[in-house]
């Protein structure tokens, strides 16, 4: 116990232990480092979800580091087709005083369920409209083998 608020009073940078303005409050700061006292390596590790702090004994600082964690990224449809790689377009908007202003010209998706002879079952796929005359001309299944999809994963 004394090893513990000894360490907590180090990391605060007073050398008596510290005080707090409600007692409870002392007991949930300092739980995390009742676990484990600083030993010869210079570092503890707290109950917080990995959290890792390091002492330097000739700075008199901890510093706090945490595993990184990849960054979630928003599940977006792009608004590309699969098959032909048809995507958007810039373009200029022309007014009626031929000023002319960026827009995109998007492509025409749509979703269609198509029937893979194959693998005796439909897949719901999001087309463009070129693709979907391309499918019915030649098949999915040569359409998607040079575009190089998997009709299986799908």
């Amino acid at each position: 116990m004394a090893a513990a608020s000894a360490t907590a009073a180090v990391f605060f940078g007073t050398t008596r232990t510290p005080c707090f303005h409600r007692a409870d409050a002392s007991k949930q700061f300092l739980q995390p480092f009742k676990a484990e006292a600083v030993s010869d390596v210079g570092f503890v590790t707290s109950q917080l979800s990995g959290v890792r702090i390091s002492y330097d004994m000739s700075s008199q600082l901890p510093s706090i580091s945490t595993p990184s964690l990849p960054a979630l990224q928003p599940i977006v449809a792009r608004r590309i087709c699969p098959f032909t790689g048809k995507k958007a377009n810039r373009a200029n908007k022309i007014s009626f005083s031929a000023h002319k202003t960026k827009k995109l010209q998007f492509v025409n998706l749509q979703y269609k369920r198509v029937w893979w002879e194959a693998g005796k079952r439909f897949l719901k796929l999001r087309l463009s409209t070129k693709a979907l005359k391309t499918i019915e001309k030649n098949g999915i299944d040569v359409v998607a083998k040079k575009a190089g999809i998997d009709l299986r994963k799908l």
